[in-house]
């Protein structure tokens, strides 16, 4: 039950300590939430009310299904961009169809991570290479922020999830700009981060949410055409079953695959940094999976768009001393306190705050020390960063994650089929065999004996660079050579076709009049090269523990024959 239900693990020991230190961080965490969650819904292209909606039950949900302490679940700027990105692809007609499909987004997202974590299929995250999130992050973090200024213009401006389009857009409006949008925008802009500056403990979100409605409320800005987020809808949502036709499912099941997929990501990276910082380890990431599905399936059934981790409120979650998953039960009540009694308080609420907190929000998210360090070291995976950077920008949010994600791919594969393979010497004075390329000064080299070491698996995809470069080592050996040794110590797994060419390639050498050894398999190898045949074709004579001892047996047969017979030997061997 513990493992299905985490929350039973620490509820027995839950204490009025915890009690104090949670629902302050709850309350703190839902001060931020609150403002966030409505001007989130409003990237995703729908009502701020529908933000409220899901920072309700997910939330509620992940209460007892979670495994990290302080991870702070609800909208956020990623899923909500990509809420709008696949939906504004689609050719969808009227506010309530496109809040249904928002909708059904949720439940299918929600049945995805559901069954990806019933599967144990958490490991699929680790194909999301940090240069490719990186890259994915930075050029929708760009494409968040342009969003949002046409409600600092105050103006309509027609969404786009291609850059370039909604610059053109926004320009395009630029005549039509309201002086009084604009200084509310940039003045809650300024506050919010002088605010941060100043102290990160100062609720600057809630400040400059209170000043901007205070201001436009006051001021009667409302009648200068200023843009207010105007009447929520009070009470909880209702419970309706997600509708959708089979057509509409076909298309959106591939941004609902890449929502689960990056949200899941989002949620356990976050996680799992807030436990280092914490020194604690509580995680399971297939539980994640299970949390996050069940949080966004249920959550669909009470007008919920997709939701995941948030790292900005998971921070201050964790700051604030939340102890237990309950924090975030605390930071729910408020939400519904608030849809109950305090949503007319945000009749007044600029759109342009909402777009401030969006922007500063959303800046943090642009990397550029990343890149950077990956210029200087790997050039490859800066390619990869910035391709991905430049097609998510210019081309679309999901085309540039799941291009991003190929191309790493390939990068793997070409990467293991090309491994590092060396030639090995004895450092002078020692038992230590090293890359002669590395010591050159420091190793001997023989001229009878090559020792080359591979650094992978052997496999389908490089059994043919093993075999090229195994007889180019070889040939530049010349006439002198009289045996090969292969250091096994990387080589964690051989499969059938690498087998196959293995046993070609020590018959091969055999005909040449060479000798050939293997040393330093490990069990799971050895174990392959038992089953597979390959020791036939090598002799069970030449398969040894160590580089040295194969050595010593090239030198000298008949001695280190003896040495083998030793019941010490026999126990390492195995």
């Amino acid at each position: 039950m513990q493992k299905f239900f985490p929350f039973l693990q620490w509820i027995p020991n839950y204490n009025w300590t915890f009690f104090r230190k949670d629902l302050s961080a709850g309350l703190t965490v839902a001060i931020v939430l609150i403002p966030q969650a409505m001007a989130y819904a409003m990237i995703a292209g729908l009502p701020p009310v529908y933000g409220l909606y899901a920072a309700l039950f997910p939330l509620f949900v992940y209460t007892f299904l979670g495994t990290s302490r302080q991870l702070a679940i609800g909208p956020v700027a990623m899923d909500s961009l990509l809420v709008a990105a696949s939906l504004g692809a689609l050719a969808i007609t009227g506010i309530e169809n496109y809040i249904a499909m928002a909708i059904f987004l949720a439940f299918a997202v929600g049945v995805i991570q559901l069954l990806l974590g019933f599967l144990r299929m958490g490991f699929l995250v680790n194909f999301l290479s940090k240069p490719v999130i990186s890259g994915f992050t930075s050029g929708a973090a760009l494409i968040i922020i342009f969003s949002q200024v046409k409600h600092l213009l105050g103006v309509d401006v027609q969404n786009s999830p291609q850059f370039i389009q909604l610059v053109s857009n926004v320009f395009s409006k630029i005549g039509e700009l309201n002086l009084y949008d604009l200084t509310i925008g940039l003045a809650g802009i300024l506050l919010i981060v002088l605010l941060k500056k100043w102290s990160k403990k100062i609720p600057a979100i809630l400040f400059a949410v209170v000043l901007g409605t205070l201001a436009v409320h006051f001021l009667h800005l409302d009648a200068n055409n200023v843009k207010i987020v105007g009447e929520i809808p009070t009470g909880l949502p209702s419970f309706k079953v997600p509708q959708i036709s089979f057509n509409n499912f076909l298309t959106m099941w591939p941004i609902a695959l890449t929502i689960a997929l990056v949200g899941y990501l989002e949620a356990i990276s976050i996680g799992t940094a807030l436990e280092e910082k914490k020194n604690e380890n509580t995680i399971d990431a297939n539980q994640e999976l299970v949390a996050l599905g069940a949080s966004n399936m249920l959550g669909s059934f009470f007008q919920s768009y997709p939701v995941t981790g948030s790292f900005s409120r998971s921070a201050i979650s964790g700051e604030a001393g939340g102890k237990t998953n309950f924090s975030g039960f605390f930071s729910m009540i408020l939400v519904v306190i608030t849809l109950f009694f305090l949503a007319p308080l945000f009749y007044y609420l600029p759109k342009a705050i909402l777009g401030a907190i969006i922007m500063v929000s959303v800046f943090g998210l642009l990397d550029v020390s990343y890149p950077k360090k990956l210029w200087k070291n790997r050039k490859d995976e800066f390619a990869l960063l910035l391709l991905t950077f430049l097609i998510t920008l210019f081309i679309g949010i999901p085309e540039g994650i799941l291009t991003g994600v190929l191309i790493s791919l390939l990068l793997m594969v070409y990467r293991t089929s090309k491994p590092h393979f060396v030639a090995l010497g004895n450092i002078k004075d020692s038992d230590y065999y090293k890359n002669v390329n590395r010591f050159e000064d420091e190793i001997i080299v023989r001229d009878d004996l090559l020792i080359v070491r591979f650094d992978s698996q052997l496999y389908f995809g490089n059994k043919n660079f093993f075999r090229e470069e195994l007889f180019k080592f070889i040939d530049a050996k010349g006439d002198r050579l009289k045996g090969v040794i292969l250091n096994a110590e990387a080589i964690h797994y051989i499969d059938s076709s690498a087998s196959a060419m293995l046993i070609k390639v020590i018959d091969e050498i055999h005909a040449r009049g060479l000798q050939f050894i293997i040393a330093g398999a490990i069990g799971p190898t050895r174990d392959i090269i038992f089953s597979s045949g390959i020791i036939d074709a090598l002799q069970k004579d030449f398969l040894f523990v160590r580089t040295k001892e194969a050595v010593a047996c090239f030198d000298d047969p008949e001695a280190f024959k003896q040495f083998r017979s030793t019941v010490a030997y026999q126990k390492n061997l195995k």
